[in-house]
């Protein structure tokens, strides 16, 4: 059996989960689902980042310690499972003690080649990057991703990753795999900062000042920069160094992050990868920021908004499509609960929905119990589509999919105003109905790795479920109505 990794970033559990993670965790489940129905073995990687200076100081402000702290935010995280319908099957956390002991190996293992060393320092540092920052990337000696938080300087004495050592490396392995980063425009973005020469960056920080965080080896004074640790989880998930079986079965694999993880993710780990003497990750797709009214939603700026929320309001489904459709896959996004229900009656409620209620309410009352008589006038479209789906989930062009996939709900709509079937009887009408029976059927089929419920329930009106749609024996119906499946808003 085919093996398939995927990975979203680990958020941070200083906050509740927000919608901007929903998205990414939403994008990586439609690509695992792909290879799934493809009958490959899965590993799908998510979890909780619980180092790092912002997490203690907010484990302090709420008067708690840091592991009681980050215990109750991973939970929360872990129940977006359930509320986005996400098929994940690791779920790691960075205070695992398999993670803590994998990062204290890796470390390890980019020291023998030499790209650890000590130095005294002075520096410009985001607490909500976590992440040294220089003048160019400041906007009035502000963080132009949290610009609401002051810059901090820092001058001690830390561990430095020799990251400088690997401009060209990295620029022969952008060269040797034009699609590394999707889109291309990213690709470009980073290597042009390589391009530029790379600093070493700080990998440790004194314990006496901040001590939530993985022990360095052999110097009880320090403990790890944040990002050093939690890179780490894309391959200690994999139960590396132990399980070397499984790791080597798996990686690498595919990373799915935000724009502002393009650094870290496609220069600081594949180097970190390198000086570990471990293979570099296979591809790397990188997402836009969801905005409110044009403004990012962030934590650090208090305009979060909840998807577990929108799950009990509106359904899981229906939130899965707005994120994957109303959301662009590479740019930014904006989000608004009148744009949210603007799709979701057009596409939704009035697409899909009433198509299938249509179809279903006169298939019932025609007794249609198969649709071997179908004449396939669909067949070309369906074949059409499949191949738009497929050659824009290879570039993980998600909103392009879906928009593929309607244009057969258009289809089947405009086929049943023009054909009229409530005006025929007979094998007239079960002709008709057969036909559209069998596009809905496809649409379901298609649907099912992005609205997984809604391809189950659309089937299971026909009496069939997704496995048996995926079988080459023929099934007769049983076509029941039921109600719409999604109530206009």
């Amino acid at each position: 059996m085919e093996k398939f990794y995927i990975t979203t970033t680990l958020p941070y559990v200083n906050a509740d989960p927000h919608i901007g993670f929903a998205l990414e965790l939403v994008q990586a489940d439609v690509i695992a689902r792909l290879h799934q129905s493809r009958g490959e073995e899965i590993f799908f990687n998510t979890g909780t980042d619980e180092h790092g200076l912002k997490i203690y100081r907010k484990a302090l402000e709420e008067k708690k310690d840091p592991q009681v702290y980050v215990n109750e935010y991973a939970a929360k995280f872990d129940l977006l499972k359930n509320a986005l319908n996400v098929s994940y099957t690791n779920f790691i956390r960075t205070t695992d003690p398999h993670h803590v002991a994998a990062a204290q190996e890796f470390w390890k293992r980019c020291e023998k080649s030499g790209d650890i060393y000590k130095k005294i320092y002075t520096t410009k540092y985001c607490v909500g990057c976590e992440l040294e920052k220089t003048e160019s990337e400041l906007v009035n000696n502000r963080c132009a991703i949290h610009p609401n938080q002051d810059i901090e300087f820092i001058e001690e004495e830390n561990y430095f990753f020799r990251f400088s050592k690997y401009e060209k490396p990295l620029l022969e392995l952008y060269a040797k795999h034009p699609d590394f980063v999707v889109p291309d425009f990213r690709l470009n973005e980073i290597k042009k900062f390589v391009e530029r020469g790379l600093d070493d960056f700080s990998v440790s920080r004194l314990k006496s000042k901040m001590p939530w965080g993985v022990p360095v080896p052999g110097d009880e004074d320090h403990v790890m920069y944040v990002w050093f640790d939690a890179l780490v989880n894309y391959v200690s998930a994999l139960g590396w160094p132990d399980d070397t079986s499984k790791f080597k079965q798996f990686w690498p694999g595919v990373q799915v992050a935000g724009k502002d993880n393009l650094r870290q993710q496609s220069a600081m780990w594949q180097a970190m990868l390198l000086s570990a003497k471990l293979p570099p990750s296979q591809q790397i797709f990188i997402h836009g920021f969801i905005t409110h009214e044009g403004q990012k939603i962030s934590k650090s700026l208090g305009n979060t908004v909840n998807p577990i929320d929108l799950t009990e309001k509106y359904g899981t489904d229906a939130v899965r499509y707005f994120l994957l459709r109303g959301i662009h896959a590479y740019e930014d996004g904006d989000w608004s609960e009148a744009r949210f229900k603007e799709i979701y009656n057009a596409d939704l409620a009035n697409g899909v929905g009433n198509l299938v209620q249509r179809v279903t309410t006169l298939g019932e009352s025609a007794h249609l119990t198969d649709i071997t008589i179908a004449t396939g006038v669909f067949e070309p479209e369906v074949k059409r589509v499949k191949e738009a789906v497929r050659e824009a989930l290879e570039k993980y062009a998600f909103h392009l999919a879906i928009e593929a996939v309607w244009q057969l709900v258009a289809l089947g709509d405009k086929y049943v105003n023009e054909t009229k079937p409530w005006e025929k009887s007979g094998d007239d009408q079960k002709i008709i109905l057969a036909d559209l029976a069998s596009l809905i059927l496809n649409i379901a089929n298609i649907l099912h790795i992005f609205l997984p419920e809604t391809a189950e329930n659309i089937v299971s009106r026909f009496g069939l479920t997704i496995a048996q749609l995926r079988t080459p024996k023929v099934h007769p119906l049983t076509i029941k109505k039921g109600e719409p499946l999604f109530q206009r808003l």
